[in-house]
């Protein structure tokens, strides 16, 4: 059935009628209702408002709107239905009386800054795969608690509705930002206190904040490659220029970046579980990382996505516990830890630097709901969050031995699994006779979400292969999916071989 359609005040804006004018009222109002109708600020199917609400809200006689509407009406711009009002014609006259475009002339170009085009061309994860098996960076929301979640946000409300409603610290709910610096600096070891704690809408809004305060137009930045696409498009919007650093067996190899990028304001990097490659940084690099930072006087960027979900061997101190200088910022968030939409993260920023980030989170956007904030600051303090971090690390080290133990199986011979010790996906390598852009692109064709390691940068240790997610689907669901994958993966690389070309090969 179809829904009614609402009368329209607001899209007409304003009307200026010249009441003491030689052009009677009802033909200044008939022209104004077509301009709004051929603009396409009253809509096909949209309901004009009842002509006594017109005359009220514009203060004119109810017989000046009703000689308008039937004029209106028997141009053809709009119908009549008997007992429901006046509605905008579904098909409009093929001219418009007195030579009026249909349309005001198109604007010839977007007329995007430079900087607008360079983000706007920038490379990002499609999301289009969402749902489907091996995703990236989507939880079991299935395991998560809604219920108790819910309850708190309405006892939050009901506790404190009235103060959650006034204007929010642009840094943060407090109780939130020391119950964060509890937590860091116990589990983390990061050096912080609460007033160094920033609470952003998603690492990725942290990420662009001090991309914002810490470079300017042509400042060089080095980025992991391959490397994750969010980090970079993070520093394109300030305007950075960009110098990829490759990513080996010890994390991002320091020596090169110094060679590529002597004179490099910032470097952003994940050591804890890189992406796309997931090796962890060795402390050798961390400390070299250190010292470049602080000879140069630059800055470090720890961006610390997904470090609560390791495996193997205790969890490791931060980058951030390890600067004795004062350069490194870390980063996290609650997305994949919780649920994506929460869109809760933090940043921990050195103390020289709260003033001016509050003074940004001013200008920008003032700040950050903080009605889930003050949920998220008591799912953290009554043990919630820790009893589910428990839960969900078991529930994930099984789905990922699962997953190795399915790909083990199937591409026996063909290709192989590097799990690194965390974090919600693995790398499946592949042999140079199967390109995974290509391979990736026919998994998409039968349901399969596994992007190309190709398409995150290029040169890193083990340039081929695709990124595969398990924390979304149970192990029997991850199991006939890599065994799909597996078939695909045989037909297609048989298809190079043979020449029958890769674009005919099919699954089995």
């Amino acid at each position: 059935m179809a829904r009614p359609a609402r009368p329209v005040l607001s899209s007409l804006g304003p009307l200026a009628l010249d009441r003491a004018g030689a052009e009677p009222l009802h033909r200044q109002l008939y022209r104004a209702l077509r301009q709004a109708v051929l603009d396409g600020r009253l809509r096909p199917g949209e309901r004009l408002p009842p002509s006594r609400a017109l005359a009220t809200e514009w203060g004119l006689s109810r017989n000046t709107v009703v000689t308008a509407y039937d004029t209106l009406l028997a141009e053809g711009y709009v119908t009549g239905r008997v007992g429901a009002g006046t509605f905008v014609a579904s098909s409009l006259p093929d001219a418009a009386p007195g030579g009026a475009s249909p349309r005001a002339e198109a604007r010839r170009g977007v007329g995007l800054s430079l900087r607008g085009r360079t983000l706007a061309e920038a490379p990002a994860l499609a999301r289009d795969g969402v749902g489907r098996p091996f995703a990236l960076g989507t939880p079991d929301l299935g395991a998560f608690p809604f219920a108790l979640w819910a309850q708190l946000l309405g006892r939050c409300w009901r506790q404190g509705g009235r103060g959650l409603a006034a204007e929010a610290d642009p840094l943060g709910h407090p109780p939130l930002r020391a119950e964060i610096a509890g937590y860091l600096r116990a589990v983390r070891a990061v050096r912080c206190e609460p007033e160094q704690v920033v609470i952003v809408s998603g690492a990725q809004q942290g990420l662009a904040l001090v991309a914002q305060l810490l470079l300017d137009p042509g400042d060089s930045a080095w980025v992991e490659e391959p490397g994750w696409p969010g980090n970079r498009a993070a520093l394109l919007g300030a305007g950075a220029r960009l110098v990829p650093v490759p990513v080996d067996g010890e994390g991002i190899d320091v020596a090169a970046g110094v060679a590529r990028g002597p004179d490099a304001r910032l470097a952003l990097v994940t050591p804890s579980h890189q992406f796309p490659l997931g090796v962890t940084m060795s402390l050798t690099r961390r400390l070299r990382l250190l010292d470049w930072a602080a000879a140069r006087d630059a800055w470090i960027v720890e961006d610390d996505y997904d470090s609560e979900f390791r495996y193997a061997g205790p969890p490791l101190a931060a980058l951030q516990g390890l600067d004795g200088a004062g350069r490194v910022i870390y980063v996290g968030s609650f997305s994949k830890v919780m649920f994506p939409s929460l869109r809760l993260g933090y940043v921990v920023v050195p103390p020289d630097l709260v003033a001016p980030v509050r003074a940004a989170r001013r200008h920008f956007d003032g700040g950050t709901s903080t009605v889930p904030q003050a949920a998220l600051h008591r799912f953290l303090a009554d043990g919630h969050f820790a009893s589910h971090l428990r839960t969900m690390r078991a529930l994930y080290a099984g789905k990922r031995a699962a997953i190795l133990d399915s790909i083990g199986r199937a591409f026996a011979g063909f290709g192989e699994a590097a799990a690194g010790e965390a974090g919600m996906h693995v790398l499946l390598r592949l042999p140079p006779r199967c390109p995974d852009h290509g391979l990736s692109e026919r998994a998409a064709a039968i349901g399969l979400t596994t992007p190309a390691l190709s398409g995150y940068g290029g040169a890193g240790e083990g340039g081929n292969g695709l990124l595969l997610g398990f924390a979304a689907h149970d192990p029997a669901a991850l199991d006939r999916a890599v065994r799909d994958l597996a078939r695909l993966a045989e037909a297609y690389s048989a298809g190079s071989r043979t020449g029958v070309g890769p674009a005919t090969a099919q699954a089995g």
